[in-house]
This record gives C-alpha cells, sequence and structure tokens, in this order.
C-alpha cells in the first residue's frame, strides 16, 4: 500500500520537474540552496506523514469494519441480463482507492503548513507575557498556530473514519435500527465506541488547548482580545464543555461495554451541545447585553488597557518619541536663513510631472522606459542634497521587432538613471538633470562605473547572455554600442540534458537547437528585484516600493525592506488581512548587474527572524555588515509607516477612558484628489533640521489633524540617518493655539483672487495648470506650506514648474521661484536656498566670464530646450496628419 501511495504522489509531482531542477540550479546559483533543501524536504516530510498517516488510519478501518463474511449481502442488479454486483465486496475493493485519494488530500494540505511546523519547532521566546494566562507571546505566535494545525488534522481525521465505518456497518446489517432501540452488532459497537470517543477527547483537547488561548482574538467587546464577557462567560463555559466532553467519551465506552452504545452515545453527544449553546453561545450573548453593555466602560476598562499595550508592543508604537511645541516664536527671514539644508531641499518636482519630464526627455530610445520614480538623499559636493532618481529599464513589449533573438539573447538590459535634485528648474521650467543621457553622464561628483540594469522592476522574462549574438549595451548616435555580460550571474546553459530542461521549462524549442547558445552561455531567470525576492526569502513580506541606490564604487543596488508578519498576536489590533503584528526586519540587496542577494537583519531583537534564522542558518547577515555607502541610503519603510501612522492616530490615546470616548482622536488630512503615485495625501520624504535638534537629516514625515477637524494636531517623522534610523517621534501643538492644516491651507489657496486669476488665465489659453502636491514643512516651531505649479501645453506631454504658492498662517503668496515667493512672504532680499539659476538665452554671460563647466551647463539647457520644443512639434504635426487622413475619409465621394 505505501508503494502505492509513493507512486500516486510521484505521478502528481512529475509534471512539475523541469520547474522543480531549474529552481533548485538557481537556488543553488544565489547561494541560497538551503531555502530549496529545507522548504522542500519539510514539505516532503509532511506530505509522507500526514498522507501516510490518514491513508493508514483510513485504511485500517475500513479493514476493520469489512472484517469477516455477510450473512445476507446486498445485491445489486443494474439490468435482468446484467450480473448481480455484491455492494460489499464492491466496497471492501474500494477500500484502497479511498484511503490514497483522502491520503493524498491530506497530504497537500500537510505540506502547505511547512512554515507554520517549522516555527513551532524552532520557536524563539518574546520575552513578553500575556496578560491572562501568563504565556510567552511566543506560545500564540509559534506554538499555538502548530497545535490547531494538528488537532484539527486529527478531529478530521477521526470524524471521516467515523462516518464511513458506520456506513460500511449500516451496509453489512451490523447497525440496524428497530422499532424501539438500535441494534449494533458487539464488535461494531465497540468499533463505533471508540472512534466517537476519540473524537469527544479531541474536542475536548481543542477547546482546552486551542479555544481557551483563542480568546485572546476574540471581538465580543470595543476591542480585540479577551473581553469581560470572554473571561467571565465563555472561557468557564469552554473549560465545561471540554469536561462534559472527556465524561462523554468515557460514558461511549461504557455503553458500548454494556451492549448499550446508542442511548450512551445519544445521551454523551447531547449533553455536549446543550452545554455548549447554552454556555458558550446563550450564556455570554445574556451577559453581553444585560451585564456589560450598561456600564461597559466600568467593566472593560482593564482589557481596554491589555489591548492598547499589546498593541503598542505589536506594531512598535510603544517606543515612539513624544514632544510639545509651544509655537510661539514665528518664522522670519532669518529663521529661514537659518534653515538653509531644509529650504534648499523642498521639492518642487512630484513624481507624476516628473516621470512625464524623464520619459520625454531621456527615454532615448522607445524601448527605454522609466517605471517610478524613487526618493532619496546623497552628500553631492559637500551638501546634503535631495534627488528623485529614476532608472532607465528595458521593455522588450516595445522592441521594433520581437523575436527569440532580440527579446532574449540581444535585447538583454536596461542602462542607467536620471536623477534630479528636487528643487532646482531651469529657466524653461525643466528639472535640472544631474546625471542623464546614454551612457550615463554626470555633472555632479556622482559616478556611474557599470550602468546596465539586468535586474529591475519591470524585466521579468528570461535572457540568455555569453552566447555568439553581441548583446546591445546602449545607442551612440546613429550606431549601436553592443557589450558582452562579464558578471557571475546566472545559471550554466550546460549539455544537452540542460538544454532540455530549460527549454521545458521556459516553453521553448529555440533554447534547445539555437547554435548562438553554448555551453558557457548563462541563464538569467527571476529578473524582477519583486519576484526574485519573494522566491529567495518566500517567508517573508516585501514592500511594495523597492529603491535604486548608486552605491560609492558606481554599481547599482536595489534595496526592498522586507517584513515578518503574524496574525497571532494577543490583543493586538489586526489589519484587514488579519495581521497583528509587524516588523521591518531585512533589508534586502540586489545587485542590478549580476542579481546578487544580500540579506540584512535591521531588526535583531525582532523574535520571528531571529526564528526564521535559525531555521536558515548562514543566509542572513547582521546590517552592522553593510557598506557604508548603502548604509547611508536605507530609509525606513513606506507600508509600515502608513499603518504605523494609521493606528498611532488612535493608539496615542494610552488611557482607557481616552481611547473608548475617543476624545482625542487624530486621522491623516485628506483631499479630494490625491495626485501622487498612490501615495497618502501629505506624507512625504523631507530633507529637514527637527527641532532641538542640530543638523538637517532625512525623515519621514506625515501631519495629524484632529478627527473631524482640519486644524493641525501634531506631526510625526520616521527618522532615516545613521543611528537614529528607525526612530518614530511626535510633535505635538498647542491646544490653545490655532495652526492651520492642510486642508485649510488647499482652500486658502483656492480663495486667493490674484492665484486663481493667474490659472485660470492659463486655463483660458487651452493650457492644462497642473497644481502639484502641497508640501507641509516644519521649521523651528512652525509649519510652512509650499506648492508647486506645472503647466502643460495643450497636446503637449511635457509639464513646466512655472510658479511656487507659499503659505504661512493666514498669508499666501505665489511666486516664480521658491526664494522670491519666501522672500514676498518675508520681506528683505530672497533667500541663498537653492543653487543659483541660469539665465535665459538672451541674457548668456560672455565667454570671457564664463568656464567650460558653465558653458556645458547651458549648452544643455539649450539642447533640452529644443529637444522639448521638436518633440511638441512632432506631436502637433502627427495629430495634423490624423486631422487630414480623417478629413479625406469623410470626403464625399463623386
Amino acid at each position: 500500500m505505501l508503494a502505492l501511495f509513493i507512486a500516486a504522489a510521484l505521478f502528481l509531482f512529475f509534471p512539475s520537474l523541469p520547474a522543480l531542477l531549474t529552481d533548485w540550479w538557481w537556488f543553488r546559483e544565489i547561494g541560497y540552496q538551503i531555502v530549496f533543501t529545507r522548504t522542500l524536504v519539510t514539505k516532503l516530510l509532511l506530505f509522507c506523514v500526514a498522507g501516510g498517516l490518514a491513508a493508514g488510519v483510513l485504511y485500517l478501518n475500513l479493514a476493520i469494519a469489512q472484517r469477516g463474511l455477510v450473512a445476507n449481502p446486498i445485491l445489486l442488479q443494474v439490468a435482468d441480463s446484467a450480473p448481480r454486483l455484491n455492494i460489499t465486496v464492491a466496497l471492501r475493493r474500494l477500500s484502497i482507492p479511498i484511503a490514497l485519494g483522502l491520503g493524498l488530500v491530506s497530504g497537500l494540505a500537510g505540506a502547505a503548513m511547512w512554515d507554520t511546523v517549522l516555527l513551532a519547532i524552532y520557536r524563539t521566546p518574546f520575552g513578553t507575557a500575556d496578560p491572562v494566562f501568563h504565556r510567552d507571546v511566543g506560545f500564540y505566535v509559534f506554538t499555538l498556530p502548530a497545535l490547531s494545525v494538528a488537532l484539527g488534522f486529527l478531529v478530521i481525521l477521526t470524524f471521516l473514519s467515523l462516518v464511513l465505518v458506520t456506513l460500511i456497518y449500516a451496509v453489512r446489517g451490523d447497525l440496524a435500527p428497530s422499532p424501539r432501540q438500535v441494534r449494533v452488532e458487539p464488535s461494531a459497537a465497540l468499533h463505533i465506541a471508540v472512534l466517537l470517543a476519540a473524537l469527544l477527547a479531541l474536542w475536548a483537547a481543542q477547546l482546552w488547548l486551542v479555544d481557551s488561548p483563542n480568546l485572546l482574538y476574540s471581538t465580543t467587546g470595543p476591542l480585540v482580545g479577551a473581553s469581560y464577557t470572554d473571561l467571565h462567560a465563555r472561557l468557564p463555559a469552554l473549560r465545561l464543555s471540554a469536561v462534559v466532553a472527556l465524561l462523554g467519551a468515557a460514558a461511549v465506552l461504557v455503553g458500548a461495554a454494556r451492549g448499550r452504545l446508542a442511548p450512551y452515545a445519544l445521551s454523551a453527544v447531547a449533553a455536549y451541545v446543550v452545554v455548549g449553546v447554552i454556555g458558550r453561545g446563550l450564556v455570554p450573548l445574556a451577559m453581553q447585553n444585560f451585564l456589560v453593555a450598561p456600564t461597559e466602560l466600568t467593566r472593560e476598562t482593564p482589557y481596554l488597557r491589555n489591548h492598547i499595550v499589546a498593541t503598542r508592543e505589536a506594531w512598535g508604537l510603544d517606543s515612539v518619541e513624544i514632544r510639545d511645541l509651544r509655537g510661539e516664536a514665528g518664522l522670519t527671514l532669518a529663521s529661514i536663513r537659518a534653515n538653509g539644508p531644509t529650504i534648499e531641499n523642498v521639492r518642487l518636482w512630484d513624481r507624476d510631472p516628473l516621470l512625464l519630464t524623464f520619459g520625454q526627455l531621456q527615454e532615448i530610445r522607445t524601448y527605454y522606459d522609466f517605471v517610478s520614480i524613487d526618493d532619496d538623499r546623497y552628500t553631492i559636493g559637500g551638501r546634503y542634497r535631495q534627488v528623485l532618481l529614476s532608472p532607465r529599464e528595458l521593455n522588450v513589449r516595445s522592441l521594433p521587432t520581437r523575436t527569440f533573438i532580440n527579446e532574449h539573447l540581444t535585447f538583454t538590459h536596461g542602462m542607467g538613471l536620471t536623477m534630479s535634485p528636487v528643487n532646482q528648474v531651469t529657466p524653461e521650467g525643466l528639472p535640472v538633470l544631474f546625471i542623464r543621457d546614454l551612457p550615463p553622464v554626470s555633472d555632479v561628483s556622482l559616478e556611474i562605473t557599470r550602468p546596465q540594469i539586468y535586474f529591475g522592476e519591470l524585466s521579468n522574462d528570461y535572457v540568455i547572455v555569453k552566447t555568439r549574438q553581441r548583446e546591445f549595451d546602449h545607442p551612440s548616435g546613429e550606431q549601436n554600442v553592443y557589450a558582452s555580460y562579464a558578471g557571475k550571474g546566472g545559471v550554466p546553459v550546460g549539455g544537452l540534458l540542460r538544454r532540455t530542461v530549460f527549454a521545458s521549462r521556459f516553453g521553448s524549442d529555440k533554447i534547445l537547437f539555437s547554435q548562438d547558445i553554448t555551453r558557457e552561455s548563462r541563464v538569467l531567470y527571476y529578473r524582477n528585484v519583486v519576484v526574485r525576492a519573494r522566491k529567495a526569502l518566500p517567508f517573508l513580506t516585501f514592500d511594495r516600493d523597492p529603491y535604486l541606490v548608486l552605491a560609492d564604487d558606481g554599481t547599482l543596488k536595489w534595496i526592498l525592506d522586507a517584513y515578518t508578519t503574524s496574525d497571532a498576536y494577543p490583543y493586538s489590533q489586526r489589519l484587514s488581512d488579519g495581521t497583528s503584528y509587524m516588523r521591518n526586519s531585512v533589508k534586502l540587496v540586489i545587485d542590478a548587474y549580476d542579481g546578487t542577494l544580500t540579506a540584512y537583519v535591521s531588526a535583531p531583537s525582532d523574535p520571528v527572524i531571529r526564528t526564521w534564522s535559525r531555521i536558515f542558518p548562514g543566509i542572513f547577515v547582521p546590517l552592522e555588515r553593510m557598506p557604508a555607502g548603502l548604509r547611508a541610503h536605507v530609509r525606513y519603510p513606506d507600508e509600515i509607516f502608513r499603518i504605523q501612522t494609521s493606528l498611532y492616530a488612535t493608539y496615542h490615546m494610552d488611557s482607557p477612558d481616552d481611547f473608548y470616548h475617543r476624545e482625542d482622536q487624530w486621522q491623516i488630512p485628506a483631499v479630494e484628489e490625491q495626485r501622487g503615485q498612490g501615495a497618502v495625501p501629505f506624507m512625504r520624504h523631507l530633507v529637514m533640521r527637527l527641532p532641538e535638534e542640530k543638523r538637517a537629516e532625512y525623515v519621514y514625515m506625515v501631519p495629524f489633524t484632529p478627527r473631524g477637524k482640519d486644524n493641525l494636531a501634531a506631526w510625526m517623522v520616521a527618522r532615516n540617518d545613521g543611528p537614529e534610523y528607525g526612530r518614530l517621534r511626535v510633535y505635538r501643538l498647542s491646544r490653545q493655539r490655532l495652526v492651520f492644516g492642510p486642508v485649510q491651507i488647499e482652500n486658502r489657496i483656492n480663495q486667493n483672487t490674484e492665484i486663481s486669476r493667474q490659472l485660470s488665465l492659463w486655463d483660458q489659453r487651452g493650457s492644462r495648470v497642473i497644481r502639484g502636491d502641497l508640501l507641509v514643512i516644519p521649521i523651528e516651531e512652525s509649519l510652512l506650506y509650499v506648492q508647486p505649479i506645472y503647466l502643460q501645453a495643450e497636446g503637449g506631454r511635457i509639464p513646466e514648474l512655472k510658479r511656487v504658492v507659499v503659505a504661512y498662517e493666514n498669508q499666501v503668496v505665489m511666486g516664480e521661484t521658491l526664494d522670491a515667493a519666501l522672500a514676498a512672504m518675508f520681506g528683505g532680499a530672497a533667500p541663498a536656498a537653492t543653487a543659483p539659476q541660469p539665465e535665459p538665452e538672451e541674457a548668456a554671460a560672455p565667454v570671457a566670464d564664463t568656464g567650460i563647466r558653465a558653458l556645458t551647463a547651458q549648452a544643455r539647457r539649450l539642447y533640452d530646450s529644443a529637444l522639448v520644443k521638436q518633440r511638441e512639434l512632432e506631436t502637433q504635426m502627427r495629430r495634423l496628419g490624423e486631422t487630414l487622413d480623417r478629413m479625406k475619409g469623410a470626403a464625399p465621394r463623386r
């Protein structure tokens, strides 16, 4: 029987053998063999244990139930001429297929629990106990899920066995109802009694060991976790039900021994059901409605406190630093100048307009794409500068000719990136480019030494490198430059066997027969960095926004933030997907050229990542070993910050009374139309000097307003630089002083007659006015608001920055530049906040007064301006041609 079961399993998995082999080669290539082998071995063991146990138990019970001869078998005849079918014999023949089929299903279900089992085996204590049962939180996160799965599996297996053997005994005539009682043959009665007693005992174990601790996830009261009703009604009822179930199991066995199985069994099951309905259903319902609800706050106060404490611990909100701002000192021109690093890094370019501009000016060829904009900071020329950058990736769907050679052998990689400071603008309203063109040219101290991007956000199809075909590297005027891959990434093609496997895996016989592919060729697959990360570390959850970093050595690296999560933290508030615990425990670095992965542990105190480190030793390294050039660019991840700020809006109230009444609940301000890349309104990266700090730093900032109101209540930052990385700080504003919030400032801008008149005038001329994101910029103990205004010509695709709106308290001004707007707001000369702006073409400086760098920059500006006008002209000519074609088609025929 075991041989048949193993054969069935091999037959099931055989179609996926090419994928399994290529995955093994891939894991070996990246050095993560232990993830593949331990995961696979665990799955196979669980499949065999769960499937073998299920098949064996079911077959054993079926065999016991069908032992001996049947005096009066049931005979079934389909037609008069057909032979009679002995149902008893047929069921005996079906025993093995039924056991194997159910065992196969059980094995597959068991294999899916590989991570739950490994976490339970290698569990690590949290060092924090729950407030009810006083068990370590690690029991709930690691042990309880595995215990629940194991007991649930045994309950289902026992219940199936009981149902099957009862049906078989009924068919054989060993179990027959009579007018006064159910007659059961003694051996059948003993068999059924043992199974029913085992089922009742397993139910008792579930109630005591699983359902009772699960009360800590209850949602009965005004919180997540065990409430007054749960602990004073449901918990005693669960334990009483467990005792009744155990007594019922003993009663069933006694009834079978006395030859009175039916009455004893019915009584045991009835008692269990009655106690469950009354004790676990009616009594808690009555207690909640008539005892707790009238005095809910009084009775739930200690449990609300448990919920608040657990939520703050589970989501990392217990370590938030709190500062109070008096807000007495106002902003002056002197304070603006004193915060020069903050002002010169005000982000005047939004991601969406900048992405359009990059696409029009820097894609160069149609098969290059800019997928997203990344926000970062670099030290450039000795100054701390915030920049926006985007990698130039290859989009094979845009190739002029899509063939196997073009898609997989020739066009294999993207090329370089485009980088722009957040605050500099050319006279034409276009962004200043620090890094541009192909091959990448840098006008600053940053240098790209290896610009090829084989692994990115866009690419995911396989490519084959080191072939006889030349690899396209980049265009150079009317010519193309070719290169050969010199990295260590990829899986060797090897001989005929490997070729056959790759051809089967990727569904292309050209891999098998192409003369361009040699034994030394290498296959690069799983090239999308998010897909690659999830494949390498399937037990982690990854942030949706990977970002590219230019390392000190000029190479390009992707950084992905990975989270450890759990849905089993007791008393903690849950997300819509059930997650109740999260830590940003890993920073995964992927080389854009060779795909090398390095997983740095950024939260070494997290018990979940410590457990995974024990399960897969050797794949995680301490964050201290990350090169300083990369460490300077790590940032607080977006997704966990969104969750934390959303929760903190409520859970900053640590008093149960305040929490229950929601007296001081905050909210993140919202606008009717969100203009960013799916971003939360007003949540932005900034370079600024925090109050009481001495230097400017890179932070992730979000403002809060009171619930239902628009004035500002507080703002939170996640710090990103140096030893302060990962610290959250909240600045609370005085309740005695009104501070305008973002929505109120938006309304004041809309109501400004001069601004409205100018924007309406531009709209009437056929141009499209694009209002950028409203930036909330804390300076000292005050808030400055800045909003860029873009203008997009009719039919054009390049937004140009035309105005900057600045708002402070009840004043709103608009200027051609940020400096001009600040000068108009605070008086005096414009502060030296940004790099000097180049003069327009007509006012170009004489050659004798400029250096080579200035001439080069001026030539670049003129070239960019001409390129913009040329592309807009091409758009207009294309639209004119389309109009003429339509006119020709609509002309009446004679």
